[in-house]
């Protein structure tokens, strides 16, 4: 399940730019009969040969940009949309219509705009204008039309072949200069439309607003149901009154006869119904926002808690180590002081960063290694092995430091003898891994403490699913791997 989650995910494109030509050749098949398959066949798949640039660099997109920079990667996606897809409609095959290839052209380019926009302001905030409710957006569409059956009214007028039973018939006609010569006939027409749709919006804004916000979510299904027919038995028979009312009926007939029969009722109970899904949707949408806003701010507050644990364990053991320098008046305590100084000063201002470049670690873990080198009583046989493909990488500060004091910590410093510690870091392609081994003379009863711990949960806060930490203890060391995808 999860395999074809990620399948249908990855091609999801493919499948909207697929499903364009699918509509279009349903569309032409409905022209004309017969409605067959093989009619059906014929005009799609002329259409899928004209968009198959089009598919091809879109399934192939990721592909493309792993192996392209993305001047080059644009300019072949430039040239599908602007240069093999027109050249392609301009010879197209099959025997469909030439302006069918031409809209279907138009609709690519169009639906490349909205794919665009949209996984251009998925991480971003859109600006101002952009920002309209669905109120808003249903508003908006119901003006569209209003405007649009309009301007097809009165382009009809002046052709008698419209009149076939003294009323208007509207075709898909666009005239501007008859619109021009005939504009405030246009105004009256479309005022009127615009009415008889805002009858409908106002059931839609009663519905969203008052029966499923308020009756649905506090009182329950049975409630919600009766006081739907409630609102509608009051407000069916003055709504169609209204629409009765306009003087439309005198050119276009009468489109509502009675304002109190059923079909009236059911015309604008559908309107409730179909807009249901949608207002559910955009109301459980609009709940999971405010639950992922409020498990972002405790997982915030949960790591600036684990982030204030981590500074003082950090503090008090470096103390500890300048303060046994001091008292045997050792000519390292200075070093070891300034050293300190540019350790608490990383901890201190880079450590409250979300992500610092990977070499930033790397240089941080370095400098404390050699502090701890200054103050050990007996020598440390120090392996470090460091490998990075890119120096930039960005990481969550403070992760790596924590398995190298636990060693220092539980292994290198209460040892009689000699200690070693090992250390290898590799980073290739974001993927991550790290591991510290360090000798041991006596197993600690707890593998690391608040350190490790605290680390383990930073993890599953900050790459969950994307991390693994684990440790092992042998007879005479104690190792500690981390693999991580950043």
């Amino acid at each position: 399940m999860e395999e074809m989650r990620r399948f249908f995910l990855r091609f999801l494109d493919v499948w909207l730019f697929a499903g364009l030509s699918a509509w279009l050749a349903i569309g032409q098949t409905l022209e004309q009969e017969p409605y067959t398959w093989a009619r059906f066949a014929g005009i799609l798949l002329p259409l899928l040969v004209v968009q198959l640039p089009v598919l091809a660099v879109t399934a192939g997109k990721e592909y493309l940009k792993e192996r392209l920079s993305r001047s080059r990667y644009l300019a072949v996606r430039a040239g599908c949309f602007l240069v093999a897809l027109p050249a392609l409609t301009y010879f197209h095959p099959g025997t469909a219509p030439d302006g069918l290839f031409v809209l279907a052209a138009c609709l690519n380019l169009a639906l490349e705009g909205i794919l665009t926009a949209s996984a251009y302001f998925r991480n971003r905030q859109a600006p101002k204008v952009l920002r309209i409710g669905l109120d808003n957006a249903i508003l908006l569409s119901i003006t569209l039309v209003a405007a649009g059956l309009a301007a097809m009214s009165v382009s009809s007028m002046d052709d008698p072949a419209h009149y076939p039973d003294g009323f208007l018939l509207v075709h898909y006609l666009f005239d501007g200069p008859l619109i021009l010569r005939h504009f405030g006939i246009f105004v009256q027409f479309f005022l009127q439309f615009e009415v008889m749709y805002l009858a409908g919006y106002v059931f839609y804004l009663l519905n969203r607003h008052f029966l499923v916000a308020v009756v649905l979510k506090e009182k329950g299904l049975l409630i919600y149901l009766l006081s739907f027919a409630a609102v509608l038995s009051l407000l069916y028979p003055a709504a169609s009154q209204l629409i009765k009312s306009l003087t439309l009926r005198r050119i276009f007939g009468d489109i509502i006869e009675n304002p109190f029969v059923f079909e009236n009722a059911l015309v604008f109970s559908g309107v409730m119904l179909v807009s249901l899904p949608v207002v559910l949707a955009l109301q459980w949408a609009q709940q999971n926002d405010r639950i992922s806003l409020l498990e972002q701010e405790k997982t915030r507050a949960e790591l600036d808690l684990l982030r204030q644990q981590l500074n003082p364990h950090f503090f008090f053991n470096t103390l500890n180590n300048l303060y046994s320098l001091t008292l045997k008046q050792s000519p390292d305590a200075p070093e070891s002081i300034l050293q300190l100084s540019d350790l608490m000063r990383y901890v201190i201002y880079r450590g409250k960063e979300e992500q610092v470049a990977i070499q930033e670690e790397v240089q941080y873990l370095r400098d404390y290694l050699r502090l701890q080198q200054l103050r050990l009583r007996l020598p440390l046989a120090l392996k470090v092995s460091v490998e990075l493909d890119d120096e930039q990488q960005p990481i969550s500060p403070l992760l790596l430091i924590v398995p190298v004091e636990n060693a220092f910590k539980h292994g290198i410093e209460p040892a009689a003898e000699s200690a070693s510690l090992t250390i290898t870091l590799r980073c290739r392609k974001g993927q991550l891994f790290f591991r510290c081994e360090n000798s041991v003379e006596e197993q600690p009863g707890e593998t690391g403490g608040i350190g490790l711990e605290n680390l383990r949960r930073r993890l599953e806060l900050l790459y969950p699913g994307k991390h693994r930490l684990t440790t092992s203890a042998g007879i005479t060391t104690f190792t500690a791997e981390l693999s991580l995808d950043l």
